[in-house]
């Protein structure tokens, strides 16, 4: 690409207090990625090193490629990282998981009793036949459950797939029959905004035409009318570990034994089974958790995602837990029983990391300042951002109202095939608002042409990197011409799929999808600015726009608005706001239709499903939906 962007905002930036980095794990940003670069393998061998391996690996990478093998010959188990350690030293009663539910009941467990649970299950997987290398789907919502269902599937060597709880029977068989899984694990029900929504009959519609499956693991949480469990192939979850010992030896792993499969799904074609291996997905989520979130031992670390998506499994799950950390859990969503919800919970736990997506971020802005103002949220130290590109409006309100313009905030890059943060502002370092910052110490990051040669600053081309890294996806389950195709679309680099840009000072600004480029009259106009622009408008809560054809320009772009209260539907106002684009990035960059909607597609990860958008618009069919929120 040789489009120059007009990259607003470049040079304004907030300068933390260098305390932050002074007393951070990593230190000065700078002289550790001068050490990474001086010497990778050395580098990631530090790291690993922190961590208990069986048998020491014997090379820390092997790079044939696109194909890489790290920490060669190692043995080791990330549930003996994740729990045994910390029971035989200094944490065994430390709380390990507080999790709430909608009703506000509280379920907590330190470090001793959620190894113990785990090794119930795991041991009530085993009576079940479940043997290493089996694959176990997880449907499950937000409890404890689901998490103490991994990591017992991971004691012993079974692969699991998470499924999130709000996918359809459709999406669900195809993700059961893609992995061939031999139990599936699930819940009666599922909590949300005060109903109960049943899981178990998808569960018995997805299963139809899925032969692998020997047994379904049924979780009731309905209590008054407990759903029947049909003793064929179905067993209650607590009759699964009665009577089993919570004794359960940690099954030997080779580093590169899969340790979970995570399907994705592109903007085309069918979902992507990711695979991920036990020994590098373990040292890059307990680096990065470490690192990038500067976790102490203090600390009360919340992140909100469902760990049916990669954000969970890496940054609620497995690498929190590596480091000891106490983790926050909840099934309520940020808005019920009323948007104080999450701000309460802050206040009552003492969170100290807070871990969110923009949709949330922008969600609140549109409710104005007064729910969070109404508590005391003083222990926060970081806040952090994932899911899709902050915009700057999003950044100064979360910086300002939640953070009280102290906190940094880690606007963090990277996907469910990296398993691991990309890119990011580290602690201490200079913050530009709508620039996610750097590649960490140990990613080589960059903004490249379709040959794979660096862009200069200003110009817009794709996201790639460079080098292999220690938690990258293998494969894609049974499909690995799919995972080649990762590292073949741009000579010698990994492709990630999405525009960028840099700023004079390094940083890079994720503008969308590289299928999201808008082509007007030979322009190529990234939808993500354009949003950006519409969102630092004081009216506007969220936008998302399309190219739709026009026989003059080739495209013309269309915007739709949610708007926040207070604020109406108008002509003068959608003038307003083709004025402040024109203003914010020049009339090239103006829609040329605004309609206001009251909601966006979005996946349940909170991503725009902008193709959804233009389907609709163009009256084609919108492909693959399963990860539609609905």
């Amino acid at each position: 690409m040789a489009e120059d962007f007009d990259v607003r905002l470049a040079e304004k930036n907030y300068v933390p207090d260098p305390s932050y980095q002074q007393n951070s794990w990593l230190g000065d940003y700078q002289k550790a990625y001068a050490e990474f670069q001086k010497d990778p393998d050395a580098f990631w061998d530090r790291i690993a090193k922190e961590l208990h391996w069986f048998r020491p690996y014997s090379r820390v990478k092997e790079w044939n490629y696109p194909y890489a093998k790290w920490f060669l010959d190692g043995k080791t188990n990330i549930t003996y990282n994740c729990l045994d350690r910390h029971v035989i030293n200094s944490r065994r009663n430390k709380v390990a998981l507080i999790w709430r539910g909608e009703d506000d009941c509280e379920r907590i467990y330190t470090y001793r009793q959620l190894f113990r649970e785990v090794m119930r299950v795991a041991n009530g997987l085993k009576k079940l036949g479940v043997t290493k290398g089996d694959r176990v789907c997880i449907y499950m919502p937000m409890v404890p459950e689901q998490i103490i269902s991994m990591l017992a599937c991971a004691r012993i060597g079974a692969v699991h797939s998470v499924v999130f709880g709000g996918f359809g029977a459709a999406a669900l068989n195809s993700r059961i029959a893609g992995a061939a899984a031999k139990v599936v694990i699930t819940a009666d029900v599922t909590f949300r905004r005060g109903k109960s929504i049943p899981l178990k009959h998808i569960i018995e519609e997805a299963i139809i035409n899925a032969p692998s499956v020997e047994h379904v693991v049924v979780l009731r949480r309905e209590q008054t009318q407990p759903v029947e469990i049909h003793k064929e192939m179905e067993i209650d979850f607590y009759d699964m570990i009665k009577d089993v010992k919570a004794e359960c030896e940690p099954e030997v792993m080779d580093a590169e034994d899969p340790l979970f499969i995570l399907y994705t799904s592109g903007s085309t074609g069918a979902p992507k089974g990711i695979v991920h291996t036990c020994g590098g997905y373990m040292v890059g989520t307990y680096y990065t958790a470490k690192n990038v979130f500067d976790i102490k031992e203090n600390d009360v670390y919340w992140c909100t995602a469902d760990p049916g998506w990669i954000t969970g499994h890496s940054y609620v799950v497995y690498g929190p837990l590596s480091l000891g950390a106490t983790i926050v859990l909840t099934e309520s969503t940020p808005d019920f029983p009323d948007p104080g919800v999450y701000w309460r919970m802050v206040e009552e736990f003492g969170v100290t990391i807070l871990y969110t997506a923009p949709t949330a971020i922008r969600m609140f802005m549109k409710l104005g300042e007064e729910w969070p103002g109404k508590y005391n949220l003083s222990t926060l130290r970081i806040l952090g951002s994932v899911g899709e590109p902050l915009n700057p409006e999003a950044f100064e309100w979360y910086y300002r109202v939640i953070g009280k313009s102290k906190c940094p905030i880690l606007d963090t890059w990277w996907q469910t095939e990296t398993g691991m943060h990309m890119i990011t502002t580290m602690l201490g370092e200079p913050m530009y608002p709508g620039f996610a910052g750097k590649g960490i110490p140990g990613v080589v990051a960059d903004v490249v042409d379709k040959d794979g040669k660096s862009v200069p600053p200003g110009t817009g081309g794709f996201l790639a990197i460079r080098e292999p890294w220690p938690s990258m996806l293998r494969t894609v389950y049974n499909d690995d011409e799919r995972y080649r195709k990762y590292w073949n679309t741009i000579p010698g680099c990994y492709a990630v799929g999405d525009l960028a840009v840099k700023n004079k000072a390094g940083y890079i600004m994720v503008l969308g999808r590289s299928d999201d480029l808008i082509v007007v009259a030979g322009h190529n106009i990234g939808t993500a600015e354009v949003e950006s622009a519409l969102v630092s408008h004081k009216a506007v809560a969220e936008a998302a726009v399309i190219g739709k054809p026009d026989d003059v320009k080739g495209n013309i772009i269309k915007a739709f608005v949610i708007l926040r209260v207070g604020h109406t539907p108008s002509d003068k106002l959608k003038n307003e706001l083709l004025y402040h684009v024109r203003i914010t990035l020049g009339p090239i960059a103006m829609p040329s239709e605004i309609d206001f909607v009251a909601t966006l597609p979005k996946t349940r990860s909170g991503k725009i499903m902008r193709r959804v958008l233009k389907a609709k618009e163009m009256g084609m069919d919108p492909g693959d939906v399963s990860t539609l929120d609905e």
